[in-house]
């Protein structure tokens, strides 16, 4: 993933470039595929809504050298790590709260065009104003700029939408001299439209905490000679108790809009709010996952 920006003196952005190569998922079927096709750019790549005058989007070329699947939130995982990494490092470098900054960069309510056609445009806009809004509930609750972050701590956030739903996530971290993470505390707010199990929409966002926290840490696959290295959980680990976050907070935003996806949404926020996070704490900042490549653990 490659984006960059060009700001104003205020240093919100005037133009947006982005690019995206990986293997498309379209090989399994295609061995010739090598673009990404439009279902899997449309999950959070060709479409931002942020306040940006100009904004490009591309996609490069990436031959698959082995059997590509899908994950829990497919290409919403690495676009939204991609955008809302760098939406942080934008509000860093402008010296700018990155929650305030996030918030003027959504800007005012207003509908974008998200690439779909026909009904399901009219019956899913894209509202950029229940964004905002998750971000904000998500902040409250979390206390942020309230809380004074004592040495080795931070807190990061991010917001995305995917399956129709908006889920806004604060993390915080506690990192130790070793590189050791330590997660106390996920604050979730979600936009799922009509609700009508909210228990089962708070498992669903915990347990999106608990898988987004595996794949920030963990979560690699090898391949040595056109085999992969990995066979199971001794080899590839999975949060558990001890690294997965202590707390989930869960709040669900009332809502009279069609019911949304649940299942997936809460995933992609996660890893871009764990390395925000650490980037407060630390002053590092990762580019790259899983954070065992980067000296934590």
């Amino acid at each position: 993933m490659y984006i960059k920006a060009a700001v104003d003196d205020k240093g919100m952005p005037k133009a947006w470039l982005q690019r995206s190569v990986f293997p498309p998922i379209g090989s399994t079927f295609d061995p010739n595929a090598v673009y990404s096709g439009d279902g899997e750019m449309s999950l959070g790549w060709n479409v931002i809504p942020f306040d940006v005058p100009n904004f490009r989007s591309e996609n490069g070329p990436a031959t698959a050298h082995v059997r590509i699947g899908w994950l829990r939130s497919v290409a919403n995982i690495y676009h939204a790590f991609a955008v809302h990494s760098f939406v942080n490092e934008l509000a860093v470098a402008a010296n700018r709260d990155p929650y305030d900054y996030l918030l003027a960069l959504i800007g005012t309510g207003r509908t974008i065009n998200a690439g779909q056609d026909g009904e399901m445009a009219k019956k899913y806009p894209y509202d950029t104003a229940r964004l905002r809004r998750v971000a904000e509930i998500a902040a409250e609750k979390a206390g942020w700029g309230k809380k004074k972050p004592g040495k080795g701590s931070g807190m990061g956030i991010a917001a995305h939408r995917s399956f129709f739903s908006y889920i806004a996530s604060v993390v915080e971290v506690e990192i130790d001299g070793t590189g050791a993470v330590r997660i106390p505390r996920v604050t979730t707010a979600v936009d799922a439209g009509i609700v009508a199990n909210p228990e089962m929409v708070r498992q669903q966002m915990e347990g999106a905490a608990v898988f987004g926290t595996s794949l920030t840490r963990t979560g690699e696959i090898t391949a040595t000679g056109g085999a992969i290295d990995q066979s199971n959980f001794h080899d590839y680990p999975v949060a558990r108790m001890n690294d997965a976050p202590v707390h989930v907070d869960v709040h669900i935003v009332e809502s009279s809009a069609p019911p949304a996806g649940i299942g997936e949404p809460g995933v992609p926020p996660i890893a871009p709010a764990i390395c925000n996070a650490i980037f407060a704490a630390t002053g590092k900042r990762v580019r790259e996952l899983p954070l065992t490549r980067n000296g934590f653990a």
